[in-house]
């Protein structure tokens, strides 16, 4: 039988992954998360800013 590459639960079920936000088993029904409030903390960290995609900036537009 193959190996299943790492995160991926096995037909049997294994641990499930922690909850990025609160560390909690993440459920099925809100999976990666634990619950509908931890996903909807994550939502308001990405809409007010919190997370930032890190880029660099273009040495075109610094040409203008």
């Amino acid at each position: 039988m193959p190996a299943r590459p790492p995160g991926h639960a096995s037909p049997e079920g294994t641990k499930a992954k922690p909850c990025p936000i609160c560390g909690k088993p993440s459920t099925k029904e809100s999976r990666p998360f634990c619950s509908t409030r931890c996903r909807d903390v994550d939502l308001n960290r990405w809409l007010s800013g919190s997370y930032v995609i890190p880029t660099r900036p273009d040495e075109d537009d610094d040409n203008d």
